[in-house]
Formats: structure tokens, C-alpha cells, sequence
């Protein structure tokens, strides 16, 4: 096995060995950096996506050990390959996608407000969306830093390395299983978000109908909409409150399933 001590005095010839290995090594944590809600959307630069790949891989070369050389330079290396980047990027995907909750919530919260036409380009994704989804989104991705959720993700994955070494076989069934639960956290997510918002646009609304029905001369659109448009404001205002304990629900939820991907694959 062979198992990195230090840099300090490589010889010449010995650094293409370790450029490989640290290549490999880079191939979880990377893919991951790929798909990941935060370090994989646009707003972080693909250089820096890369760099910061390769120097977690190189703290990882120092600490894991690795298949002999016959193995890394034959046949099975495309396995190898294959079952790295599957991990990381089943991590990052189920991430991003139990995040996408707040995405979907704010746009139903717009769309029954009135607020659908204030889009704008996301910085995540590159597509416009309404602004709502965007102010949740980066609500969640503060919590998320704040609390050290990063941290612990990266702490998981080089867990991973012990329990899932490079090399070892693992059992990807329980990945598209784990990634159909992440999608049910999606939708079930976003419904207790928007719902306390959405119902009481509809009561709202219906008030509107009221005095609309007995007033007539008032104009729909120059009386029912600004009025919308502002109980939305004001239920969002007073459910900031609420939201933290739903977006914490949320990041426990999604740093649970990336350990139950991990355990999972380490048991297969």
C-alpha cells in the first residue's frame, strides 16, 4: 500500500507518480465541489473550484492510502474512477436538490402574490427566477455557513475515504434509492414553506373579492394588486422567525442523507 508522508524531499522521478495520486484522490471531493448547492453554481469561479480541488486532494494524499501502483496503472482504474466521482457527485446532487426546496417554494409564493413578473438573473444558475426564490435561497446558504454545515459535509467526505477506501467496492443501488428520498424532501419542503404564505394570500384575495363585489367602482388592478403584493411583504416579514427552524429541519435533513449515502455504500 502506498501511503504519503510528506512532501518535502520528492525526488523528479517521483513526481509524476504523485501528481497522478493526487489526481485521484482530487476525483471525490472534486466532483462534489462540481455538484454541490454553493461551490458548484456560478458564483465561485471554475479555477477556484479546481485549485481548491486539488488542495483538498493533496491534504487527503497525506492521510489516505491508496491501492498499489499495479492496480492505479491497470485496467481497474476505470472502476476506480467511475465509483469516485459517483460518490461525489451523488453527494452534491442530493444536496442540490434538497435545496431546491426554497427554490420551488418562492416560486409559488410569487406566482400567488403577484410577483412572478420580478424576475432576475440567478447567479447560481444563470436562469432568471423569481426574486423571492433568490432571498430564500441565499437565507438557507447563510444558515448553512453560519452553522458550519460545509464544514461537516468535507468532514464526511474524508470520513469517507476511511470507510469507503479507493478501490473498495460499494453497492450504487442505495445512491438512486437515497436520490428518490432526497425528492420527496423536495416537494414535502417546499409545501411547508409556501403554504402559511399561500393561504393567507388566499384569504387576502378573497377580502379583495369582498370589497371588489360590494364596491365596484374600485379598479382590480389598481387596488387588488398592491394590496397582494403587500400582505405577501408583511407574511414574510413575520415568518422569518419560522423560517430558520424550517431551514434547519432542512440542512439536518440533507446532511443526513449525504451520511446515509456514504454508510450506505460503505455497508454494500
Amino acid at each position: 500500500m502506498i501511503e504519503m508522508q510528506g512532501l518535502p524531499g520528492l525526488s523528479l522521478q517521483s513526481l509524476p507518480s504523485y501528481f497522478f495520486l493526487i489526481m485521484v484522490a482530487s476525483l471525490r471531493v472534486g466532483s462534489f465541489l462540481l455538484s454541490s448547492p454553493f461551490f458548484g453554481t456560478r458564483m465561485v469561479p471554475l479555477p477556484i473550484r479546481i485549485v481548491f480541488a486539488f488542495c483538498l486532494g493533496l491534504w487527503v494524499l497525506a492521510h489516505v492510502q491508496f491501492p498499489p501502483n499495479t492496480i492505479l496503472m491497470g485496467p481497474q482504474l476505470l472502476p476506480i474512477i467511475l465509483q469516485e466521482l459517483a460518490i461525489g457527485l451523488t453527494c452534491g446532487m442530493v444536496l442540490s436538490i434538497v435545496f431546491s426546496a426554497v427554490i420551488m417554494a418562492g416560486e409559488k409564493i410569487a406566482a400567488t402574490s403577484g410577483l412572478a413578473f420580478a424576475l432576475q438573473v440567478d447567479p447560481s444558475s444563470g436562469a432568471q427566477s423569481p426574486v423571492i426564490s433568490q432571498i430564500l435561497s441565499l437565507f438557507l446558504l447563510l444558515l448553512l455557513f453560519s452553522t458550519n454545515g460545509h464544514l461537516i459535509i468535507l468532514e464526511m467526505l474524508y470520513k469517507s475515504f476511511i470507510t469507503i477506501p479507493i478501490g473498495g467496492l460499494t453497492d450504487f443501488s442505495g445512491f438512486i434509492k437515497t436520490a428518490l428520498s432526497s425528492s420527496d424532501i423536495m416537494f414535502k419542503m417546499a409545501m411547508i414553506i409556501s403554504l402559511p404564505i399561500i393561504s393567507i394570500l388566499i384569504l387576502i384575495n378573497i377580502g379583495i373579492g369582498f370589497i371588489t363585489k360590494s364596491a365596484p367602482q374600485l379598479n382590480l388592478f389598481s387596488f387588488g394588486f398592491p394590496l397582494t403584493i403587500l400582505g405577501a411583504f408583511f407574511a414574510m416579514y413575520f415568518s422569518v422567525d419560522a423560517f430558520q427552524f424550517i431551514f434547519k429541519d432542512l440542512l439536518d435533513q440533507s446532511l443526513s442523507l449525504v451520511k446515509l449515502i456514504l454508510k450506505g455504500a460503505a455497508d454494500g
